[in-house]
């Protein structure tokens, strides 16, 4: 029978609360401690908000998969709709379905596997520039390579000119996001602020780089198989006028956002590891090595970078790009033993779940030989969810997969990276999470490798 009663959690004071909501107390070690202190269902309140911290892989596929009709998005999908509108990410209900049947068609696995020379071409060309011992801020190299191949894959188009401004103003728009909505955020943003005039100088920068897509495209008239001449297509064939203007441009931006920076954060994460890890490195170039010789990979030797895999798969373990999700309760729902009335939030972390010593031994400690064939079957379903889950997973996910594990295999095929001298290393928790001080690293050639391989061609 479930109970009225609450389940167990922190007090948190009016003070404490805002300074959560406002990421100045950290939301990362919140979530730990609340799991490990008071077990699978956490609750407590934020500025008149009542919040369930759900601890359990059953509990999470619960809300995600099997009643995930009881539940929308949460408050911070209300700001995020600042910036992408009505795309995919931010819709709901039957809206969200017929959004979604018309964009997977990009992303069946044969269309996938035909955008492999693409990523690997851009990861080689774009990093040819750099040079052997100068400092990088590989946070804005990845997010310039996984932007290029965005643009390349599903735009047509090249995007590596504007690839800067577009990253600046991409950045800009998100520090006007906090990691817990605040309950008066609304106010907050009807009022002329510096920082909410930056976030709309921001906003329109990236309309207009969209609008200007769109543009160009409905002037030629092409049909190049990619997002835009699929959703033009479909906008003439449209009776119902579901897609406007404005909704396709609200498409195309979130395909081009959630391309871009999910991946670029997580590559980021995954060089910082190894440089601390040099042991796994060196298992990792053996691999390239034996696997290719002194050609680039293409998709089909995927099969044989088994070991970048793991180690691609355990960095989103530790630093899942995103790292929670909220979801709110359209009527009572109930939880192990407990009531979730209608109204409150629900909170699934996987950066949590993904440090609990139940499903991994010494979760702390990157460890890519951890997810051998056996462990993974034994590992409960979603006791791993860095892509979501359900009907609103990440229509992206294989894409992203296989530009992880080739971009690493590029790279690490040609370069070592070593992180900055007393660089800071801080993860913050914003929409994605990212690193709070950049990942300044240098760069060091592997001249033996280097030396094998060829002049970079770019793919027409």
């Amino acid at each position: 029978m479930p109970t009225t009663l609450l389940p167990p959690g922190p007090k948190i004071n009016p003070l404490n609360g805002y300074l959560l909501a406002t990421g100045r107390l950290d939301p990362l070690r919140f979530l730990l401690n609340a799991s490990r202190d008071y077990g699978d269902i956490v609750h407590f309140r934020i500025g008149g908000e009542s919040i369930y911290l759900l601890n359990h892989p059953d509990l999470v596929k619960d809300v995600l998969v099997t009643n995930y009709k009881t539940f929308l998005k949460g408050r911070g999908i209300e700001r995020t709709k600042r910036i992408m509108g009505r795309g995919l990410v931010t819709s709901e209900g039957g809206f969200h379905g017929r959004q979604r049947k018309l964009i997977n068609p990009l992303f069946h696995r044969e269309r996938i596997g035909a955008y492999g020379d693409v990523m690997v071409d851009c990861a080689a060309r774009l990093s040819k520039d750099w040079q052997h011992g100068k400092p990088l801020e590989i946070a804005d190299e990845m997010k310039r390579i996984t932007m290029a191949i965005v643009g390349k894959t599903l735009f047509d188009s090249d995007t590596e000119d504007e690839s800067g401004e577009i990253n600046a103003a991409v950045q800009s728009a998100m520090k006007g996001f906090t990691t817990f909505s605040l309950p008066t955020g609304k106010l907050l943003e009807r009022i002329l602020t510096p920082q909410n005039r930056r976030f709309e100088k921001a906003k329109a920068k990236l309309e207009g780089f969209i609008d200007r897509l769109l543009a160009a495209r409905r002037v030629s008239g092409e049909d190049r198989g990619d997002v835009l001449s699929m959703l033009l297509a479909t906008q003439e064939e449209d009776a119902e006028g579901f897609l406007t203007d404005v909704q396709i441009r609200d498409e195309a931006l979130t395909l081009f956002l959630t391309g871009y920076e999910t991946i670029g954060q997580a590559l980021t994460w995954t060089w910082y590891l190894l440089s601390q890890h040099p042991e796994v490195e060196a298992k990792l170039h053996l691999e390239i090595d034996a696997a290719l010789g002194a050609r680039l990979p293409t998709a089909g030797d995927m099969p044989r970078l088994k070991y970048a895999e793991k180690i691609f798969k355990e960095a989103m373990r530790l630093y899942p790009p995103v790292w929670r999700l909220m979801r709110r309760a359209i009527d009572d729902y109930q939880a192990g033993g407990h009531t979730i009335h209608k109204g409150s939030l629900v909170l699934l972390s996987p950066y949590a779940m993904h440090r609990d010593e139940r499903y991994y031994a010494e979760p702390a400690r990157f460890n890519p030989e951890r997810w051998t064939d056996d462990a993974r079957r034994r590992l409960p379903e979603y006791s791993y969810f860095p892509f979501g889950g359900g009907p609103r997973r990440c229509i992206g996910e294989g894409f992203a997969w296989m530009e992880g594990i080739l971009l690493l295999a590029t790279l690490a095929q040609r370069w070592r990276l070593r992180l900055a001298p007393g660089h800071p290393v801080s993860p913050q928790p914003v929409i994605m999470l990212r690193p709070k001080y950049g990942m300044r690293m240098i760069a060091e050639r592997r001249e033996a490798a280097a030396a094998a391989i060829p002049q970079f061609s770019s793919v027409a």
